[in-house]
């Protein structure tokens, strides 16, 4: 009967045990680097911490591919005419860039240091407990909690394409181009972006972009060094307010006659739900959709015609 009381009182004092009761996984920190920016106005880092204004202006850096390859933000590098990477161990290295990419503000730099490139994991559950870490105001590498709240966020507002893993850890300023791991330290997603109204201040509406789309952009730059997009050859509208009664997605509103729509037997006025298995919402669900798919590549679209579910696929040139 003790034993039980004692539990009790454990478990509202403390809370039910869960995954964040686990050690953190200490090794993604050798992968998660701080990335210094030195713009043409600034002098190159000391061997020593500078003054908080220039470390307010650095940004993270996560380890993606072998080699010494490293995803961050592109708005992090923006304007620098050096770039610097601090690693766990102090060292600050030289880093040059290898391509970025602005419609989703991923870009790619490169250390020559043997980095050990985390494991991508799979699109999480919502409500999956995720670490956060990075570099908050230059103070050096830290990690905060939190859960998954949202999947698959677009719209918004930060990069034309987006597709964000939404979370609740804290993230501030410095901690973009950080990594969003899973309690196995697996990369969840990129920290990229703070949700806020009047401040620049964290308020538990933050966004990571999928390693999906991360996977996607990285291939490209480090392959092409740049992007090679697709078009389906269409033109969507929002449905009507009225009409959303009974369905929901995009009114296909006109249409290339030589497009990946056109061939698959598209008409004007079919309503396209879904793409790839992504369900379609807004424009910026249909966006991110037809973005993740590359050329050559062929893609599932589920659409309504008079009160019909039908399936099509669009084919993408090469």
């Amino acid at each position: 009967m003790r034993r039980w009381i004692g539990l009790v009182i454990l478990l509202v004092l403390h809370g039910p045990v869960s995954a964040h009761d686990k050690p953190f996984p200490t090794a993604v920190l050798a992968s998660v680097v701080t990335v210094l920016p030195i713009r043409a106005t600034e002098r190159p880092p000391r061997a020593t911490p500078g003054d908080l204004r220039r470390q307010e202006r650095s940004g993270s850096g996560v380890a993606i591919r072998p080699g010494g390859y490293i995803a961050t933000n592109a708005h992090v590098i923006d304007g620098a005419r050096e770039i610097y990477v601090r690693l766990t161990d102090g060292r600050e290295l030289p880093a040059t860039i290898v391509a970025q990419d602005a419609a989703t503000d991923l870009a790619v730099i490169k250390v020559d240091a043997p980095l050990p490139a985390l494991e991508m994991a799979p699109e999480p559950a919502i409500g999956a407990p995720v670490c956060g870490v990075g570099n908050p105001f230059g103070v050096g590498l830290s990690v905060t909690c939190g859960v998954v709240s949202a999947v698959r966020r677009t719209g918004m507002g930060f990069n034309p394409i987006e597709d964000f893993i939404q979370t609740d850890a804290v993230l501030n300023p410095g901690s973009s181009g950080g990594a969003l791991v899973d309690g196995e330290g697996r990369l969840v997603g990129l920290v990229s972006a703070i949700f806020t109204r009047q401040s620049d201040a964290n308020i538990g509406v933050n966004f990571a972009a999928s390693t999906a789309l991360l996977t996607r952009v990285v291939d490209d730059l480090l392959a092409h060094g740049t992007v090679r997009r697709v078009s389906a050859g269409w033109r969507l509208a929002p449905v009507p307010r009225t009409q959303r009664r009974e369905h929901a997605g995009l009114r296909l509103t006109s249409m290339s006659p030589s497009g990946a729509a056109a061939k698959a037997g598209f008409e004007t006025g079919d309503l396209i739900t879904a793409i790839g298995g992504r369900a379609v919402r807004k424009r910026s669900d249909a966006i991110t959709a037809i973005q993740m798919q590359r050329p050559g590549d062929k893609v599932r679209i589920t659409y309504r015609r008079s009160g019909k579910i039908e399936m099509a696929t669009l084919v993408f040139a090469p």
